[in-house]
């Protein structure tokens, strides 16, 4: 064996996976699904899947603010180039957060590319366990 070598001790191998698994179960349930939520959500837009973005959106919310199909159709000429977070916050014990996106989005009958700033709003339910977006999708018509 060289010299300076030492051989490392099972039971400090055995500590440090104990105070690693330690830190991974303290780990917020619901910090930890918020994560997820927000991962599938900027997948789905990434690939432009509008229907599937739907899914995200309150059952409460889409009450109030119904998702038309002219607003879908209108999401379907469109592709998304680019899906950049700028900031998010976490608020009420978190329970809400708010994130602004920057989403660069290709019209394919026109094409042309815009950029659009979409604020998102996210509550979490215990009723259903998960998050859920309390904001509309991405809207292709801003101006600026």
């Amino acid at each position: 064996m060289k010299q300076g070598m030492q051989l490392i001790r099972p039971a400090g191998i055995l500590i440090v996976l104990i105070a690693i698994l330690v830190a991974a179960c303290e780990t917020n349930p619901v910090d930890k699904s918020r994560s997820e939520a927000f991962k599938q959500y900027e997948t789905i837009i990434r690939w432009s899947q509008w229907d599937a973005a739907a899914d995200f959106v309150a059952p409460e919310y889409q009450e109030e603010h119904p998702i038309t199909r002219l607003d879908m159709d209108r999401l379907r000429l469109f592709r998304v180039t680019n899906y950049t977070i700028r900031s998010t916050g976490i608020f009420d014990e978190g329970m809400t957060a708010r994130q602004t996106v920057e989403i660069k989005i290709f019209n394919t009958h026109q094409a042309v590319e815009r950029t659009i700033i979409d604020e998102q709003e996210w509550r979490y339910s215990e009723e259903r366990e998960r998050w859920q977006l309390w904001s509309p999708l991405p809207d292709p018509t801003q101006r600026y």
